[in-house]
């Protein structure tokens, strides 16, 4: 399904939208990206209409509205899922904006998942990695990492030398004026993303608590084995008893998008820092 762009080849489209573009020549990024996908538990109840109806359902609430479009099923997964692919540009040569584009997107697709009772997205451990490209990779890439890292780690000089051997960086957030952190952020090449925002156990809160857990157990491992091998000696007495105590608490898309990224970069002025590629996927 399309509008506003001819759909007999790729060429034609990718001339559509570079014309329909041209009227607001300042807007460097002006084709949009989005994939929605649904889990396939769902897939017997979405059919190509219904999907492209939930699509454009999604895009009037996304305010993705009076523009050229393009919607591509793919059916190369076990799972329903789409692409939008619009041009940032309205009819009116109007720009639509993408501001706090991710936040609106998971208000949205989680209002489309409960109105018509569709499964909730899968949890990280179960998304497919291969099939990521972009921010998201990335993102998951972080999510593994730090998670395998944090299980044991009894310190944040620990947990950000594991980090670093695998070209992570951890950097924190001070309170103004003082030495106290109040949130850590993680880079990997020229992406950075709050821990909190790649998944909430990795906020600095909760990656505190477990490593003070981990503290505690490093702290405690000898002397519960000294105590497991006194208590097959019944006749002598259990002398580290109490130390435990004092332990501290603590491809058409390639086709068409490809053409559209190499017009921006005619436009932009090399000595500009490059902007970073936002990619989003979202499951409903």
């Amino acid at each position: 399904m399309a509008e506003g762009v001819r759909t007999g080849e790729v060429r034609a489209m990718i001339q559509d939208f570079n014309m329909q573009r041209k009227v607001n020549p300042d807007l460097t990024k002006a084709v949009g990206h989005i994939s929605l996908s649904w889990s396939k538990e769902d897939a017997a109840r979405l059919s190509p209409d219904i999907i492209k109806q939930r699509a454009l359902e999604y895009m009037e609430k996304m305010k993705i509205m009076s523009t050229q479009f393009i919607l591509v099923e793919h059916q190369d997964k076990n799972h329903p899922h789409l692409h939008i692919i619009y041009n940032r540009v309205n009819n009116e040569g109007k720009t639509i904006s993408d501001r706090f584009q991710k936040d609106r997107n998971h208000k949205v697709c989680k209002e489309i998942t409960l109105r018509y009772g569709y499964h909730l997205g899968k949890e990280k451990q179960q998304v497919n990695r291969q099939q990521l490209k972009g921010a998201d990779k990335i993102r998951y890439e972080l999510y593994d990492a730090i998670k395998s890292a944090s299980a044991t780690a009894a310190s944040w000089n620990e947990l950000r030398a594991r980090l670093e051997r695998q070209g992570i960086e951890t950097i924190f957030k001070y309170k103004s004026g003082t030495s106290e952190i109040q949130g850590v952020s993680f880079a990997k090449g020229d992406l950075q993303f709050k821990g909190s925002k790649i998944d909430r156990s990795l906020s600095f809160g909760r990656l505190d608590a477990l490593i003070r857990h981990n503290q505690t157990l490093a702290i405690a491992q000898p002397f519960q084995m000294q105590l497991q091998y006194q208590s097959s000696r019944p006749q002598e007495t259990f002398r580290l008893a109490t130390l435990s105590q004092q332990i501290p608490d603590d491809r058409i898309l390639d086709d068409l998008l490809r053409p559209v990224q190499q017009f921006d970069q005619q436009g932009t002025n090399p000595s500009k820092k490059k902007k970073r590629k936002k990619y989003l996927g979202q499951s409903l």
